[in-house]
């Protein structure tokens, strides 16, 4: 049995941009918050953090970073990925020499792999390291899915772990899961879905709401992981305004706008990510005053 990278919720963590550089100090500030909130993992370098617009020398000294700044308190997975299988693999041996605890790999963008393809994507990349490695399907973003037979054969790899799964197909996850071995783990990839994966055989989740409430969601899944899912379900549909406001435009704009409201130094988006409308902004507020997060000047 492969032992699993993290049981609860783990956050895709912001990373804060000043003056065009990552800002350390704020990145430090906001990786304690989570770890004392409760959070079980920290993601860095995902989609949330916006390492498509990271040089390689920004990505792996974020990542480098992290793992000292985490000292060992939870586990540290780093994001990956490439449309480029070599680049992909190359970025994985690099954060792997860091020091980090897993990887997590998204689908090669834009190429659209046929499922032969990403079976020997992630087969390269999996021989290659010692590392625990969590796939990641998010179909909305690359343009291709991962059907569960070819999960089926990649969690014979010891070295992949199991799914980060942000199809939001329930039909697709539950065939999944009778696919697959019990220690594939499937992670939930939208925060608003968490209850329900579990429930199907779960893990957690990998979130971008844990950002902004990182003892909230540490708690649902703590709810989901001990059966309780009437308590799970109803802290559920509590989150899902906040969380319907924070996916209002492409991630991660609206959680790195809340974050900069509840005055905890996100910092600047990078382009092509721009500003929110003043809709969303006023949308991010009225979530973020139902939590009473908001510092009485922005409420």
């Amino acid at each position: 049995m492969k032992e699993i990278l993290f049981t609860g919720s783990g956050v895709a963590i912001v990373t804060p941009f000043h003056a065009g550089a990552v800002n350390f100090p704020a990145f430090g500030r906001l990786i304690d918050r989570q770890i004392d909130g409760g959070t079980d993992a920290i993601i860095v370098c995902g989609t949330t953090g916006e390492a498509a617009t990271m040089t390689q020398k920004e990505r792996m000294e974020t990542i480098a970073y992290c793992v000292d700044r985490v000292a060992g308190r939870v586990p540290v997975i780093a994001g990956t990925g490439a449309n480029d299988t070599q680049v992909a693999r190359e970025n994985a041996l690099a954060a792997e020499r860091l020091g980090v605890d897993g990887l997590l790999i998204v689908t090669p963008y834009y190429n659209k792999a046929t499922q032969q393809g990403l079976l020997r994507h992630y087969k390269v990349i999996a021989d290659s390291v010692g590392t625990p490695i969590i796939l990641y399907n998010v179909p909305s973003r690359t343009g291709v899915n991962i059907q569960p037979e070819t999960y089926a054969e990649l969690a014979q790899h010891p070295n992949i772990a199991g799914v980060k799964e942000a199809s939001g197909n329930f039909s697709q996850i539950q065939k999944t899961r009778n696919l697959c071995p019990a220690d594939f783990a499937i992670w939930s990839g939208n925060d608003d879905e968490t209850a329900a994966i579990c429930m199907l055989g779960g893990s957690g989740v990998i979130s971008v709401v844990a950002n902004v409430l990182p003892a909230e969601m540490h708690r649902l899944t703590a709810l989901c992981l001990a059966n309780d899912f009437s308590a799970a379900g109803r802290l559920q549909l509590k989150l899902k305004p906040l969380c319907d406001a924070l996916f209002c435009e492409v991630n991660p704009i609206p959680v790195k706008t809340a974050l900069n409201l509840m005055g905890l130094e996100a910092g600047e988006l990078r382009l092509p990510l721009c500003p929110p409308t003043d809709a969303s902004v006023e949308r991010l507020k009225l979530a973020l005053s139902s939590w009473d997060l908001l510092p009485e000047q922005t409420s």
